[in-house]
């Protein structure tokens, strides 16, 4: 695209300036992933470098170092008790016992990793149930084994378990390295008093994040690798891991659902990502700008009782939405239509009054009976409407204090200037709105992508989708991929393996989206302008 001077710019009138804007916006995008790509590649290269540099200085700390040092390579932490430093020599020493005590006892780490059995097509776990004749009471009974998903969990812990003892085996491998280096330069050597100060002082901080580290590491990080494993694993309802191993099957399980042919999920997949960014879209950007525009209107001069006003908004919020969005839901039922046609009992209160007033083409009702809920764009639609009751009065707070933050003389100057109150919205409130709550933006787009409870609360995702084949769960019309993954995991035919593998996914499209959006945000790209 043929990019224009400042001044070829400043005479485009808005509608040009906007598809200008768009455009380059469009084919800014693969310049993005080139500079991702080269800076992975430097992250690589650096990493290498980094690689070789602490080869080349432990081979060095090895040829120069005592006998002390060339035994503290097998026995951790002895440089440091020799050189007086007790507690680090002593922790080092005590988690080289733990470590290889918990590997090599008959049933330790080794044990769960050899059971994995990973890079293989194997079962996860190599003792399935068998059935066992009793005598006495004349029936077999089954004996259990192995079960999948424990084997799977310790060998995964065992794992982290050998890389954790790699970098504390590095570390005290520093430790000897600054050791010699001191001794080298006649310096003096911390003690104990020493680092006992110093993790009360200067490294207090690290003090302080040693337990929460750890917690997210076992209780984050781990059952996030986890999901990730079973996404190449048979795991569901007829392979669970305790009755029937499950095994490895590598890619199949993403070539599944990016196959668009029988017995693939690719389709539904597809659909259900592209109403997923439609719902995310509107349900953010609706909200955004209603919200915006009732703060406005609240704050407008001459408007009376605004604490009221604002106080009817905030009561959506205060009634749980379990409550409130099941009774709205009842409120757009539509009641049967009897043989001549006039409305029959039942229905909600909205379903009714459209009904009755004809607002419901004929070609629509079926059989006598409809619902808005059982029709794909009506459902839609509404589910959309209703968000943007549940949604407005965040936004109407938040507006609130930022507009009450605009200075005034800008508004007074852009009057005296001839502004009409809509150049006033668009020139001065609507970009200091965008820059302040860019990244809210950006937290409510990703939000609403995986916006469980307004869906599956409203409508189920119902109506349901026809002609979609042999696909887990009971796949809707007003599905989203997180309402999806929740029916896929749960009920009798509970299919984990392409919930993990819809998981993944999910996290893929959030992350790219964030990555792209956050870098063309005003308060990312501009961010000196409002300073």
């Amino acid at each position: 695209m043929k990019k224009l001077t400042t001044l070829q710019y400043l005479k485009l009138n808005r509608f040009q300036k906007f598809g200008y804007n768009f455009v380059d916006f469009l084919a800014s995008i693969p310049g993005w992933f080139v500079k991702l790509g080269v800076a992975i590649w430097n992250l690589i290269k650096k990493f290498g470098l980094w690689i070789k540099e602490d080869v080349v200085d432990t081979c060095r700390t090895f040829k120069r170092g005592d006998w002390v040092i060339k035994l503290s390579f097998l026995v951790m932490g002895l440089g440091n008790l020799v050189n007086g430093q007790i507690l680090r020599g002593i922790l080092f020493l005590l988690f080289e016992l733990v470590f290889f005590t918990y590997m090599f006892v008959p049933t330790g780490g080794i044990y769960w990793i050899k059971k994995c059995q990973f890079f293989t097509r194997d079962t996860i776990g190599t003792q399935p149930p068998v059935e066992v004749y009793d005598p006495i009471k004349d029936v077999y009974v089954t004996t259990y084994f192995d079960d999948s998903t424990k084997v799977l969990l310790y060998g995964l812990i065992s794992i982290v378990f050998i890389l954790a003892f790699i970098y504390t085996w590095h570390l005290q491998i520093k430790q000897c390295s600054t050791i010699l280096k001191i001794k080298e330069g006649g310096g003096k050597l911390k003690g104990t008093k020493d680092d006992l100060k110093s993790m009360l002082d200067e490294q207090f901080h690290k003090t302080l994040l040693a337990l929460p580290i750890v917690g997210i590491t076992m209780f984050t990080v781990l059952p996030i690798i986890f999901m990730v494993l079973i996404a190449f694993t048979s795991f569901d309802a007829t392979a669970d891991g305790y009755k029937n191993l499950y095994s490895w099957v590598g890619w199949d399980n993403f070539n599944k659902i990016f196959d668009t042919g029988v017995g693939g999920l690719g389709l539904v997949f597809g659909e259900l990502l592209s109403w997923t960014l439609i719902w995310s879209f509107f349900a953010t950007f609706t909200n955004y700008f209603l919200g915006m525009a009732v703060a406005m209107l609240i704050n407008k001069k001459g408007i009376k009782i605004k604490k009221f006003w604002r106080t009817v908004l905030v009561m959506t919020i205060a009634i749980p939405q379990f409550v409130s969005l099941l009774y709205v839901a009842r409120l757009f039922d539509a009641p049967a239509l009897n043989i001549d046609g006039s409305v029959g009992e039942g229905g909600g209160i909205i379903g009714r009054l459209l009904l009755q007033l004809k607002l419901i083409p004929q070609s629509m009702i079926a059989d006598k009976q409809f619902s808005l809920w059982q029709n794909a764009t009506s459902a839609r639609i509404l589910v959309i409407i209703i968000n943007i009751w549940i949604g407005i009065p965040y936004v109407m707070l938040m507006a609130t204090g930022i507009l009450m933050n605009i200075p005034a003389d800008l508004y007074e100057s852009a009057k005296i200037d001839g502004a009409n109150p809509w150049q006033q919205f668009t020139r001065i409130t609507l970009p200091y709105m965008l820059f302040v709550t860019g990244p809210y933006l950006l937290t409510n787009f990703v939000g609403n992508l995986n916006n469980f409870n307004v869906i599956y609360l409203l409508t189920g995702g119902a109506p349901s989708k026809t002609q979609v084949g042999a696909v887990p769960g009971a796949v809707g019309e007003t599905d989203l991929l997180i309402t999806w993954l929740f029916k896929i995991t749960t009920g009798s035919t509970s299919d984990y393996k392409t919930a993990s593998v819809v998981g993944i996914l999910i996290f893929v499209v959030v992350a790219v989206l964030s990555l792209i959006v956050y870098n063309v945000i005003p308060s990312n790209r501009n961010e000196e302008d409002f300073r």
